[in-house]
């Protein structure tokens, strides 16, 4: 990877009027991350502003699409928290892998993939070409502490 693309991906995020949050610890009795060879594997990331749950509520339901994808693009910026955590520095992230995002959802409401999509162009915007990714979406009917998304994220990370 070039020097100082860790710095690179702070001042993209700045330039969006963002910064990262702490890492989430986890909520119970499991790790936020697992390493696996070049793989990082992330815990469920949700909407979460200083521990406090953010975007309560199903997509078409008590929330818009609108606040759907808001609630996606939060949850983005605690994952990418988790892999600077998890890495100490951007600059060994070698790409994202997969995502895959859970949508709490009214019944039959099925614009997962356009909500989803604020966590893809949050992605995409800070860590450019490896912030591509795979991506599966799921309705689901409720998620922890009733937020609205949950993303799990697969990386790759350079060898040690």
């Amino acid at each position: 990877m070039p020097q100082g693309f860790a710095m690179s991906v702070e001042s993209k995020l700045a330039q969006l009027g963002l910064k990262l949050p702490p890492a989430p610890g986890p909520a119970g009795q499991y790790l936020p991350w697992v390493r696996a060879g070049n793989l990082l594997f992330l815990s469920g990331q949700l909407p979460m502003e200083a521990g406090v749950p953010r975007y309560v509520g199903r997509v078409g339901a008590e929330l818009t699409e609108e606040q759907g994808y808001a609630a996606a693009r939060l949850a983005a910026l605690n994952v990418l928290a988790q892999l600077r955590a998890a890495l100490g520095s951007f600059d060994r992230l070698e790409r994202l892998v997969r995502v895959e995002g859970h949508v709490a959802s009214a019944p039959g409401w099925y614009g997962t993939p356009g909500v989803l999509d604020g966590a893809s162009a949050l992605f995409l915007g800070v860590l450019g070409k490896r912030g591509s990714h795979t991506r599966a979406s799921f309705n689901s009917t409720h998620l922890p502490w009733n937020v609205a998304v949950e993303l799990v994220v697969t990386a790759a990370v350079k060898p040690d």
